[in-house]
């Protein structure tokens, strides 16, 4: 990359990153796939999705976005797209908090838009309660007429969140809040540098497609050089390819092999430029880790055949000349535009738009596509856990 950047810490792979580096190398396989199905029913019926969203994505922990959306103490940005109303903050202290975007007078809601905010007190626009972006309530006008008021009950109501490698995640429910898997995941993406990464980019698509069909493009690499023929297709071959699960979460690696001798594996530059890795994090997320910046993408279902993504690009460092910015932009452009939203994102579309006909009963995956597999079972362990 012909771009000025600032020295980067010396980093190196966690054990689980080198070991499927390592497969790769040696040529291992590791969980190697037979052939198999999906039903196309869990992409197309109402009924599957309602019971997702009860067991998945209103029980268990999940991303909302980069730390790098909110660098700085004093800020806030409004999220809706979970299905809650919620309030993203970092506090004077750094500590990052996920409230109900609710005033606790009249339930008004705290603070409107959807962009980031730059402040130290959240003001409600109805009455003026205001609020500390910790969460504690500071005034209200005319106290005299709330008699035995105590500020200290009238906080804004808090949800469980973790911020991790980079990363913030919540949980809806407080007996479901265990974040050791988030923090677990947090070592590799610490060992990739994402939580000192700034944000370049961030955009939010609506796919008319179920979220399934999204990841499903992310868990195999039989697509890529055909799907991505005009884009990133032939920067890749049919690679050897590696993976392992953290809990219900997917690592999945790339290798070239014919670049990877005398690479030292251990150390991560020269590793990321021989290997591409990337995660499938359930529920439906992906960062994406590319030689020089990070993709971090969220899935927010909406319906069966309704998802909005939500892309961030991270990169190393604010540009600081246009020859820098040129280069993000075009790197923003050609993923997020062309590759994400013209290409996996379009493919969903068209899936579902097949899907949905009746005519495909069954999905089926070639020894190519196991990580699709695997990934559903995951989804069906889920739906169980819940009962």
């Amino acid at each position: 990359m012909d771009v000025p950047t600032k020295t980067q810490p010396e980093r190196r792979p966690t054990a689980g990153m080198l070991a499927l580096a390592r497969d790769i190398a040696e040529d291992r396989k590791r969980d190697v796939a037979e052939p198999s199905t999906v039903p196309a029913s869990v992409y197309t019926d109402p009924a599957y999705w309602e019971r997702e969203k009860a067991a998945i994505y209103d029980r268990m922990p999940q991303i909302l976005c980069p730390s790098a959306l909110l660098p700085d103490p004093g800020m806030a940005v409004p999220h809706d797209a979970t299905g809650r109303p919620l309030l993203i903050t970092r506090g004077s202290d750094g500590k990052t908090h996920v409230f109900l975007n609710v005033c606790r007078h009249r339930g008004t809601r705290l603070v409107e838009g959807g962009e980031v905010q730059c402040t130290r007190k959240l003001v409600c626009p109805y009455h003026a309660w205001t609020y500390a972006v910790d969460g504690r309530l500071l005034a209200l006008p005319r106290p005299d007429t709330f008699p035995g008021l105590d500020k200290a009950d009238y906080g804004l109501v808090e949800l469980p969140s973790c911020e991790t490698g980079g990363l913030i995640w919540f949980c809806p429910q407080e007996q479901t809040a265990d974040f050791a898997l988030a923090r677990k995941l947090g070592e590799d993406f610490d060992a990739l540098g994402m939580g000192d990464h700034v944000l370049f980019r961030r955009k939010t698509h609506e796919v008319a497609g179920n979220w399934k069909l999204i990841m499903d493009a992310f868990l195999e690499s039989y697509h890529v050089t055909r799907l991505h023929a005009q884009t990133i297709g032939p920067f890749f071959k049919d690679g050897a390819t590696s993976g392992d699960m953290i809990g219900p979460h997917s690592r999945s690696a790339v290798g070239r092999l014919e670049e990877m001798e005398g690479v030292d594996l251990e150390d991560m530059a020269a590793l990321r430029r021989v290997v591409t890795y990337a995660y499938q994090l359930l529920p439906g997320a992906l960062i994406i880790p590319s030689p020089d910046y990070i993709n971090v993408m969220v899935m927010m279902p909406q319906a069966h055949d309704r998802t909005l993504v939500e892309d961030f690009m991270l990169i190393p460092e604010h540009p600081s000349t246009d020859k820098a910015r040129n280069h993000w932009e075009r790197s923003w452009a050609l993923l997020d535009g062309g590759v994400f939203a013209g290409e996996d994102f379009r493919a969903a579309e068209l899936g579902q738009q097949g899907l949905a006909t009746g005519a495909v009963p069954h999905l089926s995956l070639g020894t190519m596509e196991g990580g699709i597999r695997r990934y559903h079972e995951t989804v069906e362990e889920a739906l169980r856990a819940a009962n």
